[in-house]
C-alpha cells in the first residue's frame, strides 16, 4: 500500500479544538478542488510515492501523540484508509482534514473528522457532499472559511439546517486570510450571539504561509 505524500512535518497544530498542541502532519498530493483562497497548491502535484510502513516510522521519529493527516485533499487517495487505521491501531489520536466534497463514510471510526464546508466565496461550493455533515459526530468537527458577510450568512443557515452545533464536536467559522478582517468575524459572531468558535490560524500568525509549518 503506498501514497503520494507531499511532506511530512512537526509543528503546532494551527487549527481546530487542538489549537497550539505540537502535531505532526502527514500532507498528501493532490487535490480535485481550486478554491480561490488556497494556501497549499504546492501540494498539488509532485511529492513521494510511500508506503504506509515507511510513513508510521518516520511520524514515530517525532514522539508526538497527535498526527494529523491533511492535503491537498486526503480522500483522493483511496489507500489514505489505511493509513489512518494504521495511525490509529499504532495508538496515535489521529485528525482528518478533509474538504468534505468526497465520502467520509469509509474513515476510521477512532479519527477525528474535520470537515471543511465549502461556501460560496470559495469558489466551490458546488462541490460540497451533504450527506457527510450527517455522518459527523461529537467526534468530529465543521469549518467554514468566511469570505464575507454573505458567506457568513450562508454558514449559519447550514448551521441551523444541519444542527450542526448541536450535533457536532465542534464548529468553527475562519476568517479566509487574505479577504476578511478577523476582527469583523468576530464582531458579527458577538452581535448575533451565535455558538460557533472563532479561529485564526495561528501557523500563519506565526510562520506565514510557510511550507512544512
Amino acid at each position: 500500500m503506498r501514497l503520494r505524500i507531499a511532506e511530512i512535518f512537526l509543528s503546532l497544530q494551527g487549527e481546530t479544538t487542538t489549537v497550539g498542541l505540537p502535531t505532526v502532519f502527514v500532507r498528501l498530493t493532490g487535490c480535485p478542488l481550486r478554491c480561490g483562497y488556497c494556501d497549499t497548491t504546492y501540494a498539488f502535484a509532485g511529492g513521494e510515492m510511500r508506503t504506509v510502513e515507511s510513513i508510521l516510522t518516520e511520524v514515530k521519529t517525532h514522539s508526538i501523540s497527535h498526527v494529523t493527516v491533511t492535503g491537498g485533499e486526503p480522500l483522493a487517495q483511496p489507500e489514505v484508509h489505511g493509513l489512518l487505521s494504521a495511525l490509529c491501531d499504532a495508538g496515535f489520536k489521529v485528525s482528518l482534514e478533509t474538504s468534505g466534497a468526497l465520502d467520509v463514510a469509509p474513515v476510521d471510526q477512532r479519527v477525528s473528522k474535520i470537515v471543511d464546508v465549502k461556501t460560496p466565496g470559495s469558489g466551490e461550493v458546488g462541490r460540497n457532499l451533504w450527506r457527510n455533515l450527517e455522518r459527523c459526530g461529537p467526534g468530529d468537527q465543521i469549518k467554514f472559511v468566511i469570505c464575507d458577510r454573505a458567506d457568513y450568512n450562508w454558514a449559519k443557515l447550514k448551521c441551523d439546517e444541519f444542527k450542526l452545533v448541536e450535533r457536532v464536536g465542534a464548529v468553527l467559522f475562519s476568517p479566509s486570510h487574505d479577504d476578511l478582517p478577523a476582527r469583523s468575524l468576530a464582531d458579527w459572531i458577538v452581535a448575533d450571539r451565535y455558538p460557533v468558535r472563532l479561529q485564526i490560524q495561528l501557523h500563519k500568525v506565526l510562520w506565514g504561509n510557510e511550507p512544512g509549518r
